[in-house]
């Protein structure tokens, strides 16, 4: 297959992976350095191991795969990396690290849009669907009670699903770009719902609730022999601590938690970094770059 034909079938993997097909990271020769790399050669590789494509080499190549494959897989999410590839082959990860002849090449993760699914549709529920959706989360909504879980109730959502909790659970794909909230209306719910959500390879799971109910759900959960680190990951009590009250409160709360794993923030004031006022230039306080 050609080169051109090959940036053709990578440009349709791209709309499908951003379509809810597989996802797949493209590598682009962006600047060829003194090197023999072409501007604009892409190597594709799919999370199925699928690849496509050549930058110029099989030993760069396959460096490159090596570097694609840690982004599907990688939380908090790498959405774009820079590679820089020097004349002999070598590879480097900074700017400082590369040479003025290297190469630059551009890593890409493409993929649906991260899936929130919202277990239990109350009042919690509802707000999550809501500010998840403008967050840009596709939502899945679950409840077993069809007052609860309609399209009426959740236009903002992508699937709306009426069933008891296992088996929705048990039918929906999940992965390491998903997102599971259990915001049910009571304690069996949420226990059953954890049973069949955890250790699947979620990026996140985070249940709703006190200390000491989510301490008993976990409980029994460990005595029938689920996996003890899968239970230690579930973000349980829930969200960022903001002092929130209402269910909108609360949704941000819980999406701010999400964002940062997502994201591989910190959840710190952003304030907290900046130095005090007195103690340095005007551009050393604010962070700012000093200007020419």
């Amino acid at each position: 297959m050609s080169a051109a034909s090959d940036r053709i079938e990578i440009m349709g993997a791209i709309e499908r992976a951003l379509d809810g097909g597989t996802r797949l990271v493209v590598a682009t020769v962006v600047e060829a350095g003194a090197g023999t790399l072409l501007p604009g050669a892409k190597l594709s590789l799919s999370a199925d191991e699928f690849t496509l494509g050549s930058l110029g080499g099989e030993a760069l190549d396959e460096a490159v795969l090596s570097q694609a494959r840690e982004m599907l897989t990688t939380v908090p999410r790498v959405t774009m990396q820079t590679l820089y590839v020097s004349p002999d082959g070598g590879l480097s990860e900074r700017r400082s690290q590369a040479g003025a002849d290297d190469a630059e090449v551009m890593l890409q993760l493409f993929e649906s849009p991260s899936k929130l699914v919202v277990v239990g549709g109350g009042h919690v529920g509802h707000a999550l669907a809501t500010i998840g959706e403008i967050a840009g989360f596709a939502v899945t909504v679950i409840d077993d009670r069809e007052e609860f879980a309609n399209r009426d109730r959740f236009p903002m959502a992508e699937h709306v699903i009426c069933a008891e909790v296992e088996d929705a659970l048990d039918g929906i794909e999940l992965d390491s770009n998903s997102y599971v909230v259990l915001v049910s209306r009571g304690h069996r719910v949420d226990e059953e719902a954890l049973r069949h959500s955890v250790g699947r390879g979620a990026a996140y799971v985070g249940m709703i609730g006190s200390r000491r109910r989510t301490s008993t759900v976990l409980r029994h959960l460990l005595e029938e022999g689920l996996d003890r680190d899968a239970l230690d990951a579930v973000s349980t009590p829930i969200g960022l601590d903001i002092g929130a009250e209402t269910p909108e409160e609360i949704a941000i709360s819980i999406l701010a938690e999400i964002i940062m794993v997502q994201r591989g923030g910190t959840g710190e004031r952003m304030r907290a970094g900046r130095r005090a006022l007195g103690t340095g230039s005007l551009d050393e306080i604010t962070g700012d770059e000093p200007s020419a």
